[in-house]
């Protein structure tokens, strides 16, 4: 599924040449639309790997959760830190769950 924008959110990384969002894409497949704000350019090409939700400074994209692991309204969101990942998990019912992932070894 797609990564969805929050257009109150986005500020399209105040104008740069190339957003974050757009730099991180494996796929090549973020980019800004006419407004100057994120967006998926092909959304059945995404194979949600999240590195657009992981350095959006703002946390306007997020992930949706596949209906075979959440449903709708189930949130994922990551919190990228120097030597880590918070993953704050959010169910159906609002219950929140937070993992912790080393992304360094030292």
């Amino acid at each position: 599924m797609p990564p969805r924008v929050d257009l109150t959110k986005c500020d399209g990384c105040k104008a740069q040449d190339e957003p974050l969002c757009e730099q991180v894409c494996p796929g090549n497949l973020m980019t800004l639309n006419e407004n100057s704000q994120a967006m998926c350019r092909e959304s059945s090409d995404c194979w949600d790997c999240m590195s657009c939700t992981k350095v959006y400074p703002v946390g306007a994209i997020e992930t949706r959760v596949p209906y075979q692991i959440g449903y709708h309204g189930a949130k994922l969101i990551p919190m990228v830190g120097t030597n880590s990942i918070t993953w704050t998990s959010i169910d159906i019912n609002d219950k929140v769950e937070r993992f912790r992932c080393k992304t360094r070894n030292d």
